[in-house]
């Protein structure tokens, strides 16, 4: 007599049955991950119009909306967006601002600030691709843009020491010192001392004022008398002295203080 046969099964651990059940998962994760019809509809719009009118046609806000789509892939950012701006004012101030502060507003993250900082580190670069090994004096408004684009948004003094060569050409660009709101240590010694490590022959001193306003104080006139006596004593010209604000520089030779 004929054993009844036993129902079909598969077994638990079948390689099969584990493929099907990850598979389903994975299509799950998909749907529930997927980005909302209405948010990838705006973002759509947002790139279009970018494409089409570049910065230009966009809003401080619009303009970082799109710089934290990467940053956010899912997630409406309009809101951390107008918070940043809300916060810092503009778009600038936020690329500039320090990762402590940023990370003060709710919504903002590593993801955010990382690519906050490689906005603004490319911005810089390419500024100062445009002045570096080139001469200085005959694309002073090269040399300005570049100022403007690192100093004129920081939140706290910092004094740049840009050495030229015989030839007026950009040789080194570099960071003497970085203080506070509204003062900022200066060595004149230690930039005489680089300076002929460099063999320049030349030097433009920049510092910015967080106030946004360039007008020189005293001690920027006097920090400055001491530099050119320094400098002089080496046959090192000074050949001036930028003050960078939030929407304009002062120059120490056009104003007649150098």
């Amino acid at each position: 007599m004929n054993q009844p046969s036993e129902p079909t099964t598969l077994p638990l651990f079948d390689p099969a049955v584990l493929d099907h059940r990850a598979a389903n998962s994975a299509r799950s994760a998909r749907v529930s991950k997927a980005t909302p019809s209405y948010i990838s509809d705006h973002r759509a719009r947002l790139r279009e119009r970018f494409l089409q009118g570049g910065a230009a046609a966009m809003p401080d806000y619009e303009l970082l909306e799109l710089v934290l789509f990467r940053a956010i892939p899912r997630q409406d950012v309009k809101p951390i967006a107008r918070r940043l701006i809300d916060h810092f004012g503009d778009f600038n101030r936020v690329l500039s601002a320090s990762p402590t502060r940023l990370s003060e507003i709710d919504g903002v993250g590593n993801a955010v600030i990382t690519e906050l900082k490689i906005v603004e580190a490319a911005a810089q670069r390419m500024a100062r691709a445009k002045v570096m090994q080139r001469p200085v004096l005959s694309g002073w408004q090269a040399l300005l843009d570049y100022c403007h684009t690192s100093m004129a948004h920081r939140e706290v003094e910092q004094l740049r020491v840009l050495y030229l060569d015989r030839r007026n050409v950009l040789i080194a660009d570099e960071e003497q010192a970085r203080g506070t709101v509204d003062h900022v240590p200066v060595y004149p010694r230690e930039i005489i001392r680089r300076a002929l490590e460099l063999n320049a022959s030349a030097l433009i001193l920049v510092h910015n004022h967080p106030s946004g306003d360039p007008t020189p104080s005293d001690s920027d006139i006097a920090m400055t008398a001491q530099i050119v006596r320094a400098a002089d004593s080496m046959g090192i010209t000074i050949h001036d002295h930028l003050i960078i604000g939030r929407s304009r520089e002062l120059s120490f030779r056009s104003e007649g203080l150098l």
